[in-house]
């Protein structure tokens, strides 16, 4: 994502909050408390340097300092070193007369420490508010946005909103982000929720963004250019632009898309059910108040929240089964505790790797808080995992090193593949599927790096819920040569299940599915802006590459409310021929597709195989255009 406004133009999108915003924004300034050094705001706790834990005992005076100059030294810090976990015992903070509100800046992740998401309960306020990157002539902030508001996370605790007598702020509780910025488990009741800014310079654009296992009030998607919504529950849901997806959504709207008319953007794909779901594991503390891991179950046909009807299923599993790693430690201490058989929970912090970290383990769990971020060096995979079921990788952010990598992770092995041993081995469970949440990719952007494919799926029945591969448009060590990335995500291994998939601005495929009766729910993509020219953007005959491409041989593939966009600043003029490549075959089904011309610059000629579109350069705005169903029916 761009981190402009100006040049996105503005989508024909149905604010039915611009009304309301119009009337509600006010100019409000934030006090946040600086603090006095990078080094001093962490705990130190069992649970690393860099996690902070509060007691509902404490004055809620103290615990706004501390979470208010968290935000300041990262509100701003898109590529910064430095992570954060705000943990939330058990119990009430804030109060009708002292709200707690604050804001969630960068690498910062926000979590009650509760069984369920009611046993932490803030009477106030959690967000995110749009980013401003500049000032204008008089020094006040100007191109205010949300579309570089990624890598932050929310969950496990309810939020009763308390407004904080400012106006515009006390109309809703804002989450205005973008990618790798998910919200899971939350209750909030009080307000709406608003999923963008309307009070910073008027309703600004977002790109995200996910939300799974909550309960939420209405909620305002606006300005949201895409958003994946899942087994979750909604009082109502007003707007969108281009691709909002629900799946096992309670309250979710009803299924609505196609090309825009008078009547409005038709945006909505809404499944009854998610066909399989396995939540996030989380850490929570006992009636002892002891830190365990709660490792939650598998789903089939989820609809609305795990808790609906009391806590989670799932298994519970003491903290010291788990070596904590602290930022540091090296890559053989990680692999010793992994190979012994302990889970691993990466405390806050950057962990370089000079050897492949194994999960070799049934069940193994590799959890991180506060984006613990993992960079291989030399040119090894960061990690890796053999063929046995029900590993669980979650909370990790996986940042290419200067040498290139073959994958920076890679889950099962080539074994995957004969189907039939590993069902006798029992290697491969459907009952026990692996699991990714909230993984994410990123090649450059914080310094130069290099990774021939981001996420390699072999094994077969993996749930791969809610990833963003990124190959870096901004920041530093960008560029066609600089930060090369081929492939966001491949996947080899039959039954895997994705939802919530965005894969951007990678160099060739940004994602290959090779593997039988694959499932997306939710795909959003944009193309790579920097090619230089389409000599070096093409292979045969074929102009660009695909954002999607399912390999030739499957027999069985289906997809829904897929997105792919073009910007190809660098030269306008570039064509991709298709977003989407599928093999020709009755078992192989999209459905919901939407192509993108940003900003002028750059054009998708067809949705699929040559059918549908264009999408085509737009003086001033955004060009697109739909396809319901491919094949198409006679």
């Amino acid at each position: 994502m761009l981190p402009r406004n100006r040049g996105r133009g503005r989508p024909r999108t149905r604010l039915a909050a611009a009304a309301l915003a119009a009337a509600l924004v006010t100019t409000v300034a934030v006090a946040v408390a600086t603090p006095a050094s990078a080094g001093g705001l962490g705990s130190g706790t069992e649970l690393g340097p860099n996690t902070i834990v509060f007691d509902p005992s404490m004055p809620v005076e103290q615990i706004q300092a501390r979470v208010d100059a968290v935000n300041a030294q990262q509100r701003d810090a898109e590529f910064s070193q430095n992570r954060y976990a705000l943990l939330f015992k058990p119990g009430t903070y804030g109060t009708a007369e002292r709200p707690l509100r604050f804001q969630v800046g960068y690498y910062t992740e926000v979590a009650g420490l509760g069984r369920n998401p009611g046993d932490v309960v803030i009477n106030g306020a959690v967000e995110v508010y749009n980013r401003c990157l500049e000032t204008d002539a008089n020094g006040n902030p100007s191109n205010c946005l949300a579309l570089v508001n990624f890598w932050r996370s929310l969950s496990n605790l309810k939020i009763q909103f308390v407004g904080g007598g400012d106006g515009c702020r006390d109309s809703a509780n804002f989450w205005a982000v973008s990618q790798a910025a998910p919200m899971r488990r939350v209750e909030i009741a009080g307000a709406n929720l608003s999923l963008m800014d309307y009070c910073s310079a008027g309703p600004q654009f977002a790109s995200g963004g996910y939300i799974a296992d909550s309960t939420m009030p209405f909620v305002v998607s606006g300005s949201q250019q895409q958003f994946y919504t899942r087994d979750s529950s909604v009082a109502g849901w007003s707007n969108g632009v281009w691709n909002q997806v629900f799946s096992g959504v309670e309250g979710a709207p009803a299924t609505d898309f196609g090309e825009p008319d008078d009547a409005g953007v038709h945006a909505y794909t809404t499944l009854d059910t998610t066909p399989a779901s396995r939540e996030k594991p989380y850490v929570y503390t006992d009636e002892r108040g002891k830190y365990r891991v709660f490792v939650p179950s598998v789903r089939k046909d989820a609809r609305g929240t795990s808790y609906a009807g009391g806590a989670t299923a799932g298994r519970s599993v003491p903290l010291s089964d788990f070596y904590v790693a602290k930022p540091g430690d090296s890559a053989r201490k990680l692999n010793t505790a992994l190979l012994s058989g302990k889970n691993l929970l990466l405390s806050p912090g950057i962990y370089h790797v000079d050897q492949t970290l194994l999960v070799t383990r049934k069940d193994q769990v590799v959890l991180g808080l506060g984006l613990a971020t993992i960079i291989p060096d030399r040119g090894v995979t960061a990690m890796r995992t053999l063929d046995v079921p029900g590993v669980v990788i979650a909370g990790i952010m996986f940042d290419a090193g200067a040498k290139r990598s073959e994958s920076l992770l890679t889950v099962g092995t080539a074994l995957s593949k004969v189907d039939g041993l590993l069902r006798k081995q029992k290697l491969s469970s459907t009952s026990n599927p692996t699991a990714l949440q909230d993984v994410f990719f990123r090649i450059g952007g914080d310094h130069a790096g290099a990774a021939t494919n981001s996420l390699v799926v072999n094994a077969n029945n993996v749930i791969v819920d809610h990833t963003w591969a990124w190959r870096a448009d901004h920041g530093t060590g960008v560029g066609w040569d600089v930060n090369p990335g081929d492939y966001g995500v491949v996947v080899n291994g039959n039954d895997v299940l994705a939802t919530g998939l965005f894969a951007e601005h990678y160099k060739k495929y940004n994602l290959v599915w090779n593997g039988e009766r694959g499932r997306t729910i939710f795909f959003q993509n944009e193309l790579p802006y920097d090619p230089p020219n389409q000599a070096a953007w093409k292979h045969g005959t074929t102009l660009g590459w695909a954002a999607y491409k399912v390999g030739d041989h499957v027999r069985t593939h289906e997809a829904w409310g897929l997105g792919s966009y073009i910007y190809t600043n660098v030269d306008p003029t570039l064509h991709a021929t298709n977003a989407f490549e599928v093999p020709e075959r009755p078992g192989v089904k999209l459905h919901h597709m939407v192509i993108v011309s940003l900003n002028n610059a750059g054009t998708i000629d067809h949705v699929v195989n040559g059918v549908g579109g264009p999408a085509l350069p737009q003086e001033g705005g955004s060009h697109w255009t739909t396809l319901t169903e491919y094949p198409v029916a006679d």
